[in-house]
């Protein structure tokens, strides 16, 4: 019970009176009394539309082996370099942010509240559903405008300190107040944060029915506040961060390597979310900086599985001794993942992109079909979309649905987002491109540029079109750009191509100091959140955002605050697919491929599961065969 200090006349201190005390009794009981009232659900998980698919009994996911044998040291390979082990900032990269790196699902990543949704845990097998994990329950009413965790009494850290509601309260300032701007973006709709016990926290809301709000919170990262107190959260943080998760990051040596164990104690060994996961003893991660150099070392036996993002490399390089008799396994595995907006980005902010007549000439120089048939060997799909293998696609011309909710924008939209399929013009692929030739240099002429011996030439300026295409170190992109840029040069356009390090190309972006960069966006079975930081204009100046184009448009704007706030999946469906419409006629962006499936290879000491998970790869839930990994190293070594 509280002390409440009584009322002395002889003290001219600020105390309570009975009356006070009274009344201040009176409106706890009030408040009590209405949150007993109130309408609310306590729930296991949540789906954003309809029901989880596992109920609160459930065991295990429906992709995973309960029974898989644990045990096992593998090497997995990471593809250019780290500096830092915080991955919830803006400086330096952790692991878990280069590229490819997440597919494997062993990271830095702290656990969160809920797990499902957001990159810690992604869900195998349905879409925007999440259930709990630091939170054993869930609690909220009807309008959604508040959201209670009941944290699970068992969780704690690997220092065995309890996980408590004041960890929680702490990494949402933590993150919102040091960390990555995109978290201010993120949580910019909570309007308080209040512990109820050392066990419960309360999240409010600023706004009512947006039931994506309470999976955003539920993928807050839960930090030690016990660890980080007296740390700069915002400096690259060097020694292993203490987690709470079936890893802890037991060797690093950065830049070329990082190790993670498994902790023996684990608090969630037999949670529903882990059972059949996370199987292995320890994992390395090596770190190549080319991706050639990481194929053949593979291919060495160095380590045990390969994904392959080279078309030509997967049909070619693979044909070795060990994929002849067994050993080495090459495998297509099929899946229904939303694939990322892979895409040539303009930078707008940059007055030699900001007419569109001009980003839509260069689109009609990229040669699609050529690249795909001399390059690829016909192994991808156009991506005429920036949600592709997903249905919110807008194929087709625009329904009835979509055209009322651009009904508004008619005046600031080409007219061609009400009539017209979008679709990027395509060539014979026998490398002539005259037809989209002659209506680039039409667009450009428009746009107020003229070609005067072999250079595109601006009349007002009379500048020659030079620009710089920014990208990563990686010699196997070259022989994609090269051709484009000789396609460019038709049209007296000089595209110069510079590749440059890593940590420096991740500085150039966040800072936005580029031309055009070669860029993949990563989307989701349902796009909620994210589609803010990429296209919002509130984004476009905010250093680290990923608004890479500096898109600022009114329309645009509105259509994710539409696609944010929908409440059925209809409506939802609805404003992402105009979305894209108007995303696509802005021609933003030159939108590259996708397949829809992993081009997978690894060592048969790997075992996985029988079915492969629709929405992951499910990589946690494979596991070792320790007699054919004992085998196979010895004759490795030998």
């Amino acid at each position: 019970m509280i002390p409440f200090p009584l009322s002395d006349s002889k003290n001219n201190n600020k105390r309570f009176n009975f009356r006070q005390i009274l009344a201040l009794f009176s409106l706890y009981l009030a408040a009590t009394c209405s949150l007993a009232l109130a309408q609310t659900t306590k729930t296991h998980g949540i789906a954003l539309y309809g029901e989880p698919k596992y109920s609160h009994t459930f065991t295990h996911f429906q992709h995973t082996d309960p029974l898989a044998p644990k045990g096992g040291h593998i090497t997995l390979s990471g593809h250019g370099t780290f500096d830092n082990l915080n991955p919830y900032i803006l400086k330096g990269t952790s692991p878990i942010n280069t590229p490819g790196f997440y597919v494997y699902g062993i990271h830095e990543l702290n656990e969160t509240l809920l797990a499902g949704t957001g990159r810690y845990s992604p869900s195998h097998d349905e879409p925007c559903t999440a259930y709990g994990l630091i939170a054993k329950t869930l609690e909220y009413p009807d309008d959604f405008s508040y959201v209670v965790f009941h944290l699970n009494p068992n969780a704690y850290f690997h220092d065995r300190s309890s996980i408590t509601a004041e960890d929680v309260e702490f990494s949402y300032k933590l993150l919102t107040q040091d960390g990555h701007p995109r978290y201010q973006s993120i949580y910019e709709n909570v309007a308080a944060v209040s512990i109820i016990n050392k066990e419960t926290i309360r999240f409010d809301f600023k706004v009512a029915n947006n039931k994506s709000l309470i999976l955003r919170v539920g993928e807050l990262p839960v930090l030690s506040k016990r660890f980080w107190q007296g740390r700069s959260f915002d400096k690259a943080l060097t020694e292993p961060p203490l987690l709470s998760g079936p890893y802890k990051v037991s060797q690093v040596d950065f830049g070329r390597s990082i190790t993670y164990s498994k902790v023996d104690d684990f608090w969630g060994k037999d949670h529903s979310l882990y059972r059949g996961r996370y199987n292995f003893d320890a994992v390395t991660f090596d770190f190549y900086r080319d991706i050639t150099v990481s194929l053949e070392a593979f291919k060495s036996n160095d380590f045990e599985a390969h994904m392959e993002y080279v078309s030509k490399q997967w049909l070619s390089n693979y044909d070795i001794p060990a994929a002849k008799d067994g050993r080495l396994h090459k495998v297509e595995i099929p899946h229904q993942i939303a694939q990322g907006s892979q895409s040539f980005f303009f930078n707008t902010r940059k007055p030699l992109f900001q007419d569109r007549r001009v980003r839509e000439a260069l689109a009609l120089l990229f040669d699609f079909e050529w690249t795909n048939k001399t390059i690829f060997s016909n192994a991808y799909s156009r991506s005429n979309t920036f949600f592709p293998n997903t249905s919110h696609a807008a194929s087709g011309l625009p329904s009835d649905n979509e055209l009322a909710l651009l009904e508004d924008y008619k005046s600031e939209l080409d007219s061609r987002v009400y009539n017209q399929t979008f679709k990027l013009p395509t060539t014979k692929a026998n490398g002539n491109i005259r037809t989209n030739l002659r209506k680039a240099l039409q667009l450009l002429k428009d746009a107020g540029w003229e070609l005067n011996n072999n250079q595109l030439i601006n009349k007002t300026t009379e500048t020659h079109f030079e620009f710089e295409l920014l990208k990563r170190f990686d010699p196997s992109f070259d022989r994609i750009l090269l051709p484009y840029k000789k396609n460019l040069q038709k049209a007296g356009i000089t595209m110069n191509i510079r590749s440059i390090d890593p940590t420096l190309y991740k500085t150039r972006l966040d800072e936005f100091n580029f031309d055009m960069i070669v860029y993949v966006l990563p989307q989701s079975n349902s796009p909620s959140l994210e589609q803010k930081e990429y296209y919002h204009s509130s984004m476009a100046d905010i250093k680290g955002s990923r608004n890479y184009a500096g898109i600022k448009n009114p329309v645009v704007d509105g259509l994710v605050g539409h696609l944010i706030k929908a409440k059925t999946s209809n409506e939802h469906r609805t404003a992402v697919k105009a979305l894209d419409r108007v995303l696509l006629w802005e021609f933003y962006t030159i939108p590259h491929w996708y397949i829809g499936y992993h081009r997978f290879a690894y060592w048969n000491r790997l075992v996985h599961p029988t079915e492969h998970p629709p929405y992951s790869l499910g990589f946690t839930n494979w596991w070792v065969n320790t007699e054919k990994a004992t085998t196979q190293n010895k004759q490795h070594t030998n």
